[in-house]
């Protein structure tokens, strides 16, 4: 590991030194390069300068305390012995997690797809209230959601949704998200006061760029036809909607949201490009499945992944096995808990793999 950190140590002294050339702006893409590999090292290197200055503490923490005949110089120096012998135990550990590969789909935007599943409206609505829960979390990160498609049932739920939340790690914080949340509650609808399971599917993907997915577009076919639904008057009676069919994958979108048909036919490529993207790194993880270790699901749509129980006002997490008595807050957008919950231990579950490799 320390040959590595060291290693780092001079790639980011030379990206340094590279970065104060006078000429290095007027090359735009080796700028922003330099200007992301030193963003990418500089935890890594700061982390590391920390590590070595504790270890000189140490030597010279029992120098003192070799050489040393005063009891006072010895006293402070068994003091500052422990508090560098704790400080190099925090950051070996914190150095294992940074010296972790990175998923290189982490700072990108992000496309979320929702569907209601088992509970027919029952379930539409929790979609709803999913849809605003990640609508509120990506507001308290200051990040932007756009609609891209939306399938309302009439009564304030959504039959299917996707839209794109789009800010710095996106990805990184919503990743685990993917998979079938459950919910567990009398509906509105049950007059007998039983309580009802429904279940929805909520997918996470990467927004791809077009050099991440090779498309051929006479592979695709766009049929345009008038929106439907809550809209202005131009909504309604221009031909604004785009459906697009893709040939070799048999995936078909429908965007409507938008007044303009070059709005929503670029919307529906984006969501193509996620969809046909993600079904790329499933089959990479299928391949990869054998040889993981981590017990952290990011992309299988069918696994169970969390329960929300109303009466007893608790969110569960099957997967790390967590369990939350604030139902409200967590519908509201508080996230955090969950998901620093969720990267901890898929950390910890990669760094057992690591070592045992």
């Amino acid at each position: 590991m320390f040959d590595k950190l060291d290693e780092l140590l001079i790639r980011y002294e030379e990206v340094m030194s590279e970065l104060q050339e006078p000429d290095v702006t007027s090359n735009p893409d080796r700028f922003k390069k330099l200007m992301k590999e030193q963003s990418d090292l500089e935890p890594i290197v700061a982390a590391y300068k920390k590590y070595k200055a504790a270890k000189q503490n140490i030597e010279e923490s029992l120098a003192i305390l070799d050489e040393e005949s005063d009891e006072e110089m010895k006293e402070l120096a068994k003091e500052e012995l422990q508090e560098s012998k704790k400080e190099v135990e925090e950051l070996e550990s914190e150095l294992k997690i940074l010296l972790l590969p990175k998923d290189p789909n982490d700072e990108k935007n992000v496309i979320v797809e929702i569907r209601a599943g088992a509970g027919g409206d029952e379930a539409a609505l929790f979609a709803a209230e999913i849809y605003r829960m990640y609508a509120h979390y990506a507001e308290s990160q200051h990040w932007k959601v756009e609609m891209i498609s939306l399938n309302e049932n009439g009564i304030g739920g959504f039959k299917e949704c996707s839209f794109m939340i789009t800010g710095k790690g996106a990805y990184s914080r919503l990743k685990y998200e993917s998979g079938v949340h459950r919910v567990q509650r009398v509906p509105e609808t049950e007059s007998g006061g039983r309580i009802h399971t429904s279940t929805i599917t909520v997918a996470i993907m990467p927004e791809a760029e077009e050099v991440d997915v090779d498309i051929d577009m006479n592979d695709i076919r766009f049929d345009v036809f008038r929106s439907s639904g809550n809209g202005g008057q131009s909504v309604n009676t221009t031909d604004s909607a785009v459906r697009l069919t893709h040939a070799p994958s048999g995936i078909v979108i429908s965007c409507q949201d938008e007044k303009s048909q070059l709005k929503n036919k670029d919307k529906a490529m984006k969501l193509l490009r996620a969809k046909l993207y993600e079904r790329e790194l499933e089959a990479q993880h299928s391949k990869e499945a054998a040889n993981r270790k981590s017990q952290i699901g990011t992309g299988d749509r069918s696994e169970k992944i969390r329960t929300y129980n109303f009466p007893q006002g608790r969110v569960t997490d099957h997967r790390i096995k967590l369990t939350l008595h604030k139902l409200d807050s967590v519908l509201n957008g508080d996230l955090d808990e969950l998901i620093d919950s969720l990267t901890a231990a898929d950390q910890a579950a990669k760094l057992v793999n690591m070592n045992e490799e």
